[in-house]
């Protein structure tokens, strides 16, 4: 392609051809790049969850080098160098990956397609053909901590020892392509973009955790080592308070708990709300947990408190105890309503029950609103088309809180006339002419929700042709018998203007009362 004398058209195509190549290039090393830092991603994750873990085993190590410094103070004491020596190379190695991410801006940290280039650890570690003297210091921090590791370690543990000398090794590498020896560091580093360095440094990030994990977990053996592992730990949370309510910021904390038996209290000093627990009937160890077993007790915060006390030979630790929980009613009943019928009745006293959720100390006001008992009042509404119901508590924190609703007040519907019971039902009541003269007048308030009892005081009565007559009380006169007499048969009465009351409140004021017509059968 390069070769004799080429037209300007074939220098173009030429040109073009490269470009073209290159792009198909990049496009698949886009693919790569993002790969890479997906593993990046991964890797990190499982560094993190490592260091938690050899963090609590130290912490637990501690613990137990102080109960029984003779048994565990030389294991403590290694277990210290070794978190001491990958601390260090781990920080020296985090720094470095900082340094290359300054070069790459600050939108595009998580854009592993962009991380591309190769410059910053080319121009750091490599001067020409030989190592820079920031490229010979990396290769000697490696050397160091693969040293110091081996020294502590001191031949005990063949496989581990094994697997520092592979994973840390920085001799020379045998190049595939073409058998020659390439210096450690050029091979794996040299022109290789962010990305790709970034990941093999968090790869080696892994391997300093996890060979610490397997050095700590190799020092104990038989039951003690199986008694630091991580499968004895638990998470468990701690939080403020035991409820929140919506909207409020949830301050958790997650930690890791021992569960053993070698985290076990020698004793314990708990109380319940003041009263003093009973180991074997409050209270029982198991493993490293002290589990309790009371009784809830009445709705409200509980507050358990005490001490509980380890140790070896004699000597015990107090761990103070400050925790609680929150006791409610079982819930025995669904709350529902429908949402176009708050309504309440002038003329009745409306039954309610007023209550508010997981709260104490509930007061209610509204005109019109009287207390019973708990959490039952009774509503007498006034005047007016409205009433609104105001509701005040304390929730379990101590914060106060508020609520109101309002009711629509409805006068009590319009009643009907009935004569001897019946209505009609929207029709004539047909019975004999006697039978209506010895019949009683009443009202009724048909399908209303309450059971009202009215009192008839007076009604008029009308036979077709004849003069109406005025009756008081629930019954025919006389004068209105002498009525019916002259009626035929066939033909219909009234009974309206009916004037009624209601028992015990006589002073409301019904609405006109529908009347009754009678067909008489003979």
């Amino acid at each position: 392609m390069a070769k004799g004398s080429l037209s300007p058209r074939q220098k173009m195509i030429n040109l073009m051809y490269l470009v073209f190549i290159a792009m198909l290039a990049l496009n698949m090393s886009k693919e790569v790049l993002s790969a890479f830092g997906l593993l990046n991603e991964r890797l990190t994750e499982s560094n993190t969850a490592t260091t938690a873990r050899n963090k609590a085993f130290i912490g637990n190590l501690e613990v137990k080098a102080s109960d029984n410094p003779d048994r565990y103070a030389d294991t403590n004491e290694k277990a210290k160098q070794i978190n001491q020596l990958s601390s260090q190379f781990n920080s020296y190695l985090e720094g470095i990956k900082t340094e290359m991410m300054k070069t790459v801006p600050a939108d595009d940290q998580d854009n592993y397609e962009v991380q591309d280039k190769a410059d910053y650890l080319d121009q750091n570690f490599f001067q020409g053909d030989k190592l820079s003297p920031k490229g010979q210091q990396f290769v000697q921090n490696i050397n160091d901590y693969k040293t110091g590791m081996l020294a502590i370690i001191n031949g005990n543990y063949t496989d581990i020892s094994t697997d520092i000398e592979k994973k840390f090794s920085t001799a020379e590498v045998t190049r595939n392509q073409d058998g020659k020896k390439v210096d450690w560091l050029k091979y794996h580093f040299e022109g290789f973009p962010l990305i790709a360095s970034r990941t093999k440094i968090t790869q080696m990030q892994a391997d300093v955790n996890n060979i610490e994990n397997d050095i700590l977990s190799a020092m104990l053996e038989g039951e003690q080592a199986s008694a630091l592992k991580m499968t004895n730990y638990n998470t468990f949370m701690n939080v403020s308070k035991t409820a929140f309510y919506s909207g409020e910021t949830f301050d958790g904390s997650i930690m890791l708990g021992r569960t053993d038996s070698e985290t076990k209290p020698k004793r314990a000093e708990l109380t319940l709300d003041g009263r003093a627990l009973v180991e074997g009937k409050d209270y029982t160890f198991e493993g490293g947990q002290v589990k309790l077993s009371v009784n809830a007790g009445s709705p409200g915060d509980h507050e358990i408190k005490g001490t509980l006390f380890y140790g070896e030979d004699g000597d015990e630790t107090p761990v103070e105890v400050s925790s609680g929980f929150a006791t409610i009613n079982k819930p025995n009943s669904a709350t529902i309503s429908a949402d176009k019928m708050n309504v309440v009745y002038r003329g009745v006293v409306n039954p309610m029950t007023i209550a508010f959720d997981g709260a104490r100390n509930v007061t209610a006001n509204a005109p019109g609103l009287s207390k019973v008992s708990g959490s039952s009042y009774n509503m007498s509404p006034g005047t007016g088309r409205e009433v609104t119901i105001s509701v005040t508590a304390t929730l379990p924190d101590g914060e106060t809180t508020r609520d109101q609703k309002v009711f629509r007040i409805k006068d009590i519907p319009r009643p009907t006339g009935t004569i001897r019971g019946e209505d009609g039902d929207g029709g004539a009541v047909r019975m004999q002419r006697e039978g209506l003269e010895i019949s009683t007048v009443g009202a009724a308030l048909l399908d209303f929700d309450f059971d009202l009892k009215l009192n008839v005081t007076g009604f008029s009565f009308k036979v077709s042709g004849q003069p109406t007559v005025r009756v008081t009380g629930k019954s025919l006169n006389d004068q209105a018998k002498a009525a019916l007499r002259r009626a035929r048969r066939g033909e219909t009465v009234q009974i309206f203007d009916i004037n009624a009351s209601i028992s015990g409140n006589s002073g409301y004021k019904l609405k006109k009362i529908s009347p009754v017509f009678i067909e008489l059968t003979n």
